[in-house]
């Protein structure tokens, strides 16, 4: 059994404060993009299970979310081995959610093959477990995400008719570095509130707050953002905590290759 697991893009992302659980109370519009990794599923008959990353097995699954979220299910359900292959696309560390898409519908998959019967709720609980933005990939619509990313409200946005380019230095950021640099800032408009706008007003209102403290110690990043401006972007951001850029566009973009040397660059139509 195959899937594509998908990448999700956010359109802005606001810290507000630090939680006594050591994490932070976040809002932020989820935007799932068609931009896939690729996972197969089937039993293996063997001892262990095992996942295969571009071919090449991992010991144990290593520390990836999918061996987790497999480990999750068979400790619930009693599965039987699998075999996984996982063909990324994505890229990591790039704020794009590829590790908890493929851990999502690792999920969805493993319901599916085994006929458990599990809804979207009970999908959605599991998957938490796994990762705070995990959860939204089992339902994969727009939403407003609120408290540590992992509970949402659907939202009416389609930005169907529109390009998306998506830009992603040689750069890797860890979530725990992001939010290290951070300083919560609470009482300001609402992200779900902004992109009922225009999407023409978004560029001076919609905010990622892992911009600046990002831009500031990575340079190079905040360079794209301005070059995809530069090249007729209605709006760009950094998604998530980045390092990652998205444009968005009226029209294909026009993209020069020596502007974005050694990166990752990727578009396609909404």
């Amino acid at each position: 059994m195959i899937s594509f697991p998908n990448a999700k893009i956010n359109l802005g992302l606001h810290v507000s404060r630090k939680r006594d659980d050591g994490f932070h109370d976040i809002e932020t519009v989820l935007y799932p993009v068609p931009l896939c990794d690729a996972l197969e599923i089937h039993p293996s008959g063997e001892s262990k299970s095992a996942l295969y990353l571009y071919g090449t097995p991992i010991p144990g699954g290593g520390d990836n979310l999918c061996m987790k979220a497999f480990d999750l299910m068979q400790q619930e359900y009693d599965l039987p081995t699998v075999n996984m292959h996982l063909l990324k696309q994505i890229p990591t560390g790039a704020g794009l959610g590829g590790g908890s898409s493929d851990a999502a519908q690792t999920l969805v998959l493993l319901n599916r093959l085994f006929s458990l019967g599990m809804s979207d709720n009970s999908l959605e609980d599991v998957a938490r477990q796994v990762g705070s933005d995990c959860a939204f990939f089992i339902r994969n619509r727009p939403v407003i995400a609120y408290g540590r990313g992992d509970r949402f409200n659907p939202i009416e946005l389609r930005l169907g008719g529109k390009y998306l380019l998506i830009i992603k230095p040689d750069i890797h950021i860890s979530t725990a570095e992001a939010y290290a640099m951070i300083r919560p800032v609470s009482g300001r408009p609402s992200p779900q509130e902004i992109v009922k706008r225009p999407i023409e007003e978004w560029k001076d209102l919609l905010v990622n707050d892992f911009e600046k403290p990002l831009f500031e110690k990575y340079p190079e990043i905040g360079s794209i953002r301005a070059k995809i401006y530069e090249m007729g972007a209605i709006y760009a951001s950094m998604s998530g905590s980045g390092s990652a850029v998205y444009g968005i566009f009226n029209t294909p973009p026009s993209i020069e290759q020596k502007d974005f040397n050694g990166c990752f660059i990727w578009w396609k139509a909404f």
